[in-house]
């Protein structure tokens, strides 16, 4: 297994020499691009899908477009949905919730937190087993460390399981460590990390040169 990932990741990986993919490279495995606020998570993802779609594979593609509206907080993006980035062919199945909260930059308690984290949770659910039903050959999510903040996470972890092509990217960093001490912080690091094993390749694209 390839893994380029930050140094303070809970377990320990093998390191190996950078190299950034093609989606010629990620066909078949198991890709996920992890990283701080502004590193280049959501364009590397989009550089990706565009090349699929030029592929030919828009009809074996599935979008769980889970990023919250783009926003900027004291000079930095948050957020931003692939669709911001890109134009998405009306061929490609593209599921997103109706609204996705912030709940680390919105909530004014750490109950309001929990209550966001949850209400995302609850939105996404729906989309994962929408996909699950009928699932496509390629599965790409946007932001997909947001739905390991509330709830259960098995969905999640079907889904990846079911796509025979997986590559998803998702916030990992300390931008947004303060959570009210909620716990919300330290269970969607240790979800990464658990999706992070289960991976084939996992991309910092801010050590993309």
């Amino acid at each position: 297994m390839e893994v380029f990932i930050y140094s303070f990741i809970v377990f320990s990986y093998q390191m190996a020499a950078i190299s950034f993919p093609s989606f010629k490279q990620c066909l078949g495995k198991k890709v996920l691009i992890l990283g701080d606020v502004g590193t280049g998570k959501t364009k590397m993802t989009a550089e990706l899908l565009s090349e699929a779609i030029e592929a030919g594979y828009t009809a074996d593609i599935t979008i769980i477009d889970l990023g919250p509206a783009k926003t900027r907080v004291k000079g930095r993006r948050i957020g931003g949905h692939l669709t911001e980035t890109m134009t998405i062919p009306k061929a490609v199945r593209y599921l997103a919730p109706a609204r996705v909260e912030t709940p680390r930059l919105s909530a004014t308690s750490a109950d309001h937190l929990l209550t966001l984290a949850k209400v995302n949770h609850e939105a996404i659910a729906p989309l994962l087993k929408q996909f699950l039903a009928e699932p496509s050959p390629i599965l790409f999510v946007n932001d997909v460390s947001i739905y390991f903040q509330s709830g259960a996470p098995d969905l999640l972890f079907e889904a990846v399981e079911r796509a025979e092509t997986f590559v998803a990217n998702g916030y990992y960093g300390r931008y947004f460590a303060f959570d009210y001490g909620t716990g919300v912080s330290k269970r969607e690091r240790e979800l990464m990390d658990l999706l992070a094993s289960k991976m084939d390749k996992v991309i910092n694209p801010s050590e993309r040169e």
